[in-house]
């Protein structure tokens, strides 16, 4: 059986790759200087599968810096000396470079390219993982397959029934934490009152877990 590759290894790989902008395959060029992230190690247990870098991430070079993240570890139960710890949590977004923006200000969707060259070798290389939460549309489609259906909403909706079912690692749908968010979380609160109860608890018994592996 062949081994994992070798994760600092893979990770330097991607943080050198320039595909979207020197060679793209979808569309027009990236039309600034490609700045990859990614954040994990051999040993993480937790990933969380995210879209891509925002303006805030790009510029620092490190996931979640804004308040996209600030609310994901509210929702996490995690302060940010865990969320940033790499031995226990890796952070692999759809696309690892920042996309740009539309007319609007929104963020494009993240580069295709990215994803068919780096996502199967990347997991590949994070042998111990439990449990992959999927932020948003882009993350669900590309882990769930056909078993993503009806959308976002729906997909979430059935968190139980995705939680529950047999993929290992196990997966678990969520919307994305960003403030253009906040009318989804509104029209839906099952979403905090229901399903993040039980996130921090499974996250909580992760860790432990890791602080017992860390003193023996």
């Amino acid at each position: 059986m062949d081994s994992a590759p070798d994760f600092d290894q893979l990770s330097r790989r991607l943080r050198a790759c320039r595909i979207c902008r020197d060679a793209p395959r979808y569309g027009s060029a990236l039309p600034h200087e490609p700045r990859p992230i990614i954040q994990g190690s051999a040993t993480a247990r937790l990933c969380i599968a995210s879209q891509a870098p925002g303006t805030r991430g790009h510029a620092i070079g490190i996931p979640f810096p804004d308040r996209s993240g600030a609310r994901l570890r509210t929702w996490l139960g995690l302060d940010e000396k865990t969320f940033y710890d790499a031995s226990r949590i890796a952070t692999v977004p759809m696309g690892h470079c920042f996309p740009g923006q539309d007319a609007k200000g929104g963020d494009l969707s993240p580069r295709r390219e990215c994803a068919e060259m780096w996502r199967r070798p990347v997991f590949e290389a994070l042998p111990n993982l439990e449990l992959i939460l999927l932020i948003g549309q882009y993350a669900q489609a590309w882990h769930l397959g056909d078993d993503f259906r009806d959308g976002l909403t729906e997909t979430v909706k059935r968190w139980r029934e995705i939680l529950a079912g047999p993929r290992r690692p196990r997966i678990l749908p969520l919307p994305h934490p960003s403030w253009r968010n906040n009318g989804w979380l509104r029209k839906n609160p099952w979403f905090e009152a229901e399903l993040l109860p039980v996130l921090r608890a499974e996250i909580r018994t992760m860790l432990q877990l890791d602080e017992r592996d860390d003193a023996a």
